[in-house]
């Protein structure tokens, strides 16, 4: 059968909302019916509400590239979809080329738009630390994509609980074995999802001010972002970095505290909807791609817009 299979991850029995985001793109590509591919069967309704008709489900555990490379290999030979989708996840970003290869097929990555057209996958990449856009056509059967988050309306197609099918766990002598998962602090949100971004530079002068930073994402119901600079100066760690050594991101809105807006960081977050900066410089770079910019002292401004966050919350 043709049709659309989505790589899908499961966190506390819940799809994530990058693999929500994939398959409401799958169901509104036009390529066919969509399925899921997930190791936990008991999405199978959650899978379902956002279009999958079929779950292929394979009791594999937590990720780890090989086995899950052989095991969706199999699903896909089953299934023999038309198109296989990514979330852009740091897992969906390293099994895509993974699987990719293998199959000798072609993969577009961070694309922020998708179409069927004649029977041949189109997507929108952003280029060039993203100045420009390339269109590309995915060659090779099955075509693959990943796709940026939040670049995607995550919306619910109301469907039944999905067919589940499942898949027998490949035998795979796996040179990496997983000996560790070291969770983020409790109550942080990853930056990779978030709606709301809350980010902040070298202005804040040392890593005690970073508390600035998370008083306002946790007010606003954020992420705590930083820029690399920041990261390199170990104030704060790496999974927080935004920019082209870090992570790509595409939240709704963007709040800048104390980021010049060096060319490495604007590529990872200029395509934000909304952009608030805050900086001293009425120069600095960050203010060229800012919807709202805010020039003045950031120890002033960020605590004062922290209160009055929290005091809008309790109206």
């Amino acid at each position: 059968m043709a049709g659309v299979l989505v790589f899908c991850e499961v966190k506390d029995g819940k799809l994530k909302k990058a693999s929500r985001e994939a398959l409401s793109a799958a169901r509104k590509l036009g390529a066919g019916d969509v399925a899921a591919f997930a190791t936990d069967s008991t999405i199978a309704s959650d899978a379902g509400a956002y279009g999958a008709k079929k779950l292929f489900a394979a009791s594999i555990g937590p990720y780890e590239t090989e086995i899950y490379t052989s095991a969706l290999e199999q699903a896909i030979k089953e299934m023999q979809p038309s198109v296989v989708l990514f979330g852009g996840t740091s897992n969906g970003r390293d099994l895509a080329p993974r699987l990719a290869a293998r199959l000798n097929v072609g993969v577009a990555s961070d694309v922020d738009r998708l179409e069927w057209t004649s029977g041949k996958l189109r997507a929108r990449r952003p280029v060039y630390s993203g100045k420009a856009f390339a269109t590309v056509e995915v060659t090779g059967n099955p075509a693959m994509a990943t796709t940026r988050p939040n670049a995607f309306p995550e919306e619910q197609a109301r469907g039944g609980a999905a067919e589940v099918v499942e898949i027998a766990a490949p035998s795979v002598d796996a040179k990496a074995k997983l000996i560790e998962t070291k969770a983020s602090e409790a109550g942080e949100l990853t930056i990779a999802e978030a709606d709301i971004i809350v980010s902040g530079g070298r202005g804040l002068k040392e890593a005690a001010n970073f508390s600035l930073i998370r008083d306002l994402a946790h007010a606003i119901g954020g992420a705590v972002g930083a820029s690399r600079a920041t990261v390199d100066a170990g104030w704060i760690d790496h999974q927080h970095q935004v920019g082209q050594t870090g992570r790509v991101v595409s939240p709704n809105l963007y709040i800048a505290a104390g980021v010049s807006g060096a060319i490495q960081h604007l590529a990872g977050m200029s395509s934000s909807k909304h952009i608030v900066a805050i900086n001293k410089d009425p120069e600095a770079p960050i203010f060229r791609v800012a919807d709202l910019g805010v020039v003045g002292d950031l120890f002033q401004i960020v605590p004062a817009l922290t209160e009055e966050v929290k005091k809008a919350k309790t109206h």
